[in-house]
């Protein structure tokens, strides 16, 4: 890896910026930028508020998800624990109100393992990724238009529906493999 003092600096400059879409969630965005070498070229990219997900462990070998249906690829997910973060919303608070909202837990010890940048090429999407451990169940308080299966699995079958593709959405494959390196002392 270059020494990050002599890298060189690849940075666009945004000379020009219009929405093409606010949504609910999502905001589209088109930009007409100047690029290092001079030339003008167009991106379009998605504003997103951000999440928190959350590796819930029962146990050090055991792991909550959730399985659910989404739309864009119609068909049901098997994930972490994750939402959205509110306006003026501290991403902890975000990680205990979805672990209680949506799986009915509320965890004594937290940790805050990582920022993730998922979609990087299209999108500004942070997700904070953290760690509950302590686990009480107090209950779910699931939206009115959410629907979900919460399931508390060993590690070891969550890691090999990684391995066997049940498991394909990208941010529950990365945090399952930090959740293996936690459980081994190694991370």
């Amino acid at each position: 890896m270059a020494d990050e003092g002599k890298s060189a600096d690849f940075s666009e400059t945004s000379i020009d910026s219009e929405p093409v879409f606010d949504g609910v969630l999502l905001h589209v965005r088109r930009d007409t930028v100047l690029l290092p070498g001079g030339r003008r070229a167009t991106r379009e990219y998605i504003r997103h508020p951000g999440a928190a997900m959350i590796i819930a462990m029962p146990d050090p070998g055991t792991i909550v998800l959730e399985r659910q249906f989404r739309f864009p690829l119609a068909r049901h997910f098997i994930e972490l624990p994750a939402g959205k973060i509110d306006p003026g919303e501290d991403a902890l608070a975000t990680a205990r109100r979805e672990l209680r909202e949506e799986c009915g837990y509320a965890a004594r010890h937290w940790r805050h393992l990582a920022t993730l940048h998922p979609c990087i090429s299209y999108s500004d999407e942070r997700i904070e990724l953290y760690l509950a451990e302590g686990l009480t169940h107090v209950g779910d308080a699931l939206d009115e238009d959410e629907f979900l299966e919460v399931m508390t699995v060993p590690l070891a079958q969550a890691l090999d529906w990684v391995r066997d593709g049940t498991i394909t959405e990208a941010k529950a494959v990365t945090g399952l493999l930090w959740a293996e390196k936690i459980r081994k002392g190694e991370w």
